[in-house]
């Protein structure tokens, strides 16, 4: 056989196998990016995820209406470590929280310490009088494998425009600023509160800006977003997409997400409401509601 006929016979096998090994490989990266899955029914109803600030792989999830007020510690298998309590509002008589809707984890009031921010958000009705978000300082222990109480310090929240639903808490570690996004209009609303507060503080929030996601709802729906903790990189996810931005240097992420986004992956959940990039800033995981679903891992392209 001639070199040249050997040349036309195998280049078109080295191109099947080619397409093969591909196909094989983007095959295995849609299944491979499930890490575990919720390890008991107490986490039916996750609506945000958020990774320590001092235990390493440990990342905290939290239920929405319907739960007391209590939060998971968890491994990325979706292991629970510990259940934490915390005193929440005393005029919610039933379950101490209205609805909370995600969590973030950031800096606080004392320089050093790494605290947990939970945003009781949610108002399906666009009904309720103000917000509360509690900061708890985070413990070492709570990788201990048990269950813990610690005491939270609310700030109470008002919109200047009037009551809305969000599921979305973000806390921007550059400038200490609490984010809200809202959820169900066409175009939503960022919203900021100063990220130091005394307890009990009433504190209306400010209207930053608004964006518009294209798609049709309930599906364009925003239902969580993170901050990298190194606050430059920002997620915003709907019910279908992941939108995704850069920081550019220090301007106020209010400012970055009006810019051009970029989508990443995402594997659409049965109703995924909780999103969370890993210390490193180098990926996302993402929950959704539901007993025993599944975790998500993603890397950032």
């Amino acid at each position: 056989m001639s070199q040249a006929k050997k040349i036309r016979l195998i280049v078109p096998i080295i191109f099947i196998l080619f397409l093969v090994a591909y196909a094989s490989h983007k095959h295995e990266d849609r299944h491979s990016n499930i890490v575990g899955r919720l390890q008991t029914r107490d986490m039916d109803e996750i609506s945000g995820i958020a990774a320590s600030g001092i235990n390493e792989d440990l990342y905290y999830v939290h239920n929405d209406s319907g739960d007391t007020s209590r939060f998971f510690a968890i491994y990325p298998s979706g292991e629970l470590k510990s259940t934490v309590y915390f005193n929440g509002d005393p005029r919610e008589k039933r379950y101490g929280v209205h609805d909370c809707e995600d969590i973030a984890v950031g800096p606080g009031p004392v320089q050093g310490k790494s605290y947990i921010y939970l945003g009781d958000i949610g108002d399906n009705d666009a009904e309720r009088k103000y917000l509360v978000v509690y900061r708890m300082e985070e413990q070492k222990e709570w990788a201990g494998g048990k269950n813990y109480n610690t005491t939270a310090t609310p700030v109470y929240l008002k919109y200047p425009d009037g009551p809305k639903d969000a599921e979305t808490l973000m806390v921007d570690p550059v400038e200490k600023l609490i984010y809200i996004v809202s959820k169900r209009h066409d175009t939503v609303g960022v919203y900021t509160a100063p990220l130091i507060f005394r307890p009990d503080d009433t504190v209306t929030l400010t209207k930053r800006c608004k964006v518009f996601f294209p798609g049709i709802k309930p599906f364009k729906w925003i239902t969580a977003g993170d901050i990298s903790k190194d606050g430059q990189q920002v997620l915003i996810k709907s019910y279908n997409k992941v939108y995704y931005w850069k920081r550019d240097r220090d301007e106020p992420i209010w400012k970055t997400v009006q810019k051009p986004w970029k989508l990443l992956p995402y594997e659409e959940e049965k109703q995924g409401e909780g999103i969370g990039f890993t210390p490193d800033g180098k990926g996302y995981y993402t929950c959704s509601e539901g007993v025993y679903t599944p975790i998500y891992y993603y890397r950032i392209p």
